[in-house]
């Protein structure tokens, strides 16, 4: 059965302004009128993949009782997930060489727990860059009880980084070292691809989690990472947000948002450390 041809349909401003409406109360997601054309492509991509001849009947279709799996496919969709191993290396290197030098003088008498947050973890290369430098760090260090939470609104997202299967670009920044310890060399369809392996997998829990509805844990943290994450957020859901991880951070825990985001002119009471990098005195 051919594709459906969708280059002529035109996606109203109502129909717009449903999905919008729909998916900010949901997730928080802010899709202003920059944000049409993307919608109005990923829409028409659905529609080119199911039975629907228009944006309309689509729309009431995901928004029904009947269409909930599609409206999370929707949600889904509309999820923009650009992520790689290492990005915007410069938290990882304050990570690496000012924090958890400190938080393993502070912890090494009392206990040693190290719980970590990966908040929008997309497809999967954040928590497993965050677990690579815990474990390099910490090896030597004794026997450390190492968690990293790795959350995300997107299932399709989390299979993937449960899977932990990465091509050739993907795992570039990683150095061979690492390639070797903590990655294995498979083919799927005679392509080369790198597994995670499960030396990493064992410290991460990938669960599903809508930053704006109940968060089913308490903390306290360690370290939270919710980066590029708020850039699709309005400045009160951000302010709500950022304070409600204040409250899931232990003393001096970390808080590491976007390069591209920013706390300015947001009520809270982190302390500034360097760009994009915060923490709970």
């Amino acid at each position: 059965m051919p594709l459906m041809e969708t280059s002529d349909l035109i996606l109203t401003e109502e129909e717009f302004k449903r999905v919008s409406d729909v998916i900010y109360q949901h997730c928080g997601i802010n899709l202003h009128d920059g944000k049409k054309s993307l919608v109005r492509a990923r829409l028409a991509k659905r529609l080119r993949e199911s039975k629907f001849k228009s944006f309309s009947s689509y729309i009431n279709y995901a928004l029904s009782k009947e269409g909930t799996e599609e409206f999370y496919t929707l949600v889904d969709s509309l999820s923009t997930n650009l992520t790689s191993f290492f990005r915007e290396k410069v938290h990882f290197d304050y990570l690496r060489h000012d924090f958890l030098p400190h938080l393993i003088e502070k912890k090494t008498a009392r206990n040693q727990k190290i719980r970590m947050w990966s908040a929008g973890c997309s497809s999967g290369e954040e928590p497993y860059s965050l677990a690579i430098t815990l474990k390099e760090e910490l090896d030597k260090q004794g026997n450390w009880d190492i968690k990293i939470l790795a959350s995300d609104v997107s299932n399709r997202m989390l299979e993937r980084a449960r899977m932990g299967i990465y091509d050739q670009e993907r795992i570039a920044p990683l150095t061979n070292p690492q390639r070797n310890r903590f990655l294995t060399t498979n083919r799927i369809e005679g392509n080369r691809v790198y597994q995670v392996n499960n030396e990493l997998k064992k410290m991460i829990c990938f669960r599903y989690l809508n930053l704006m509805e109940s968060w089913p844990f308490k903390g306290p943290f360690d370290a939270i990472f919710c980066r590029n994450v708020m850039i699709y957020f309005d400045r009160p859901t951000q302010e709500k947000l950022v304070n409600r991880f204040w409250d899931h951070l232990g003393k001096g825990g970390l808080l590491c948002i976007g390069h591209s985001e920013s706390l300015t002119n947001t009520q809270h009471k982190y302390r500034y450390i360097q760009p994009a990098t915060y923490m709970k005195p």
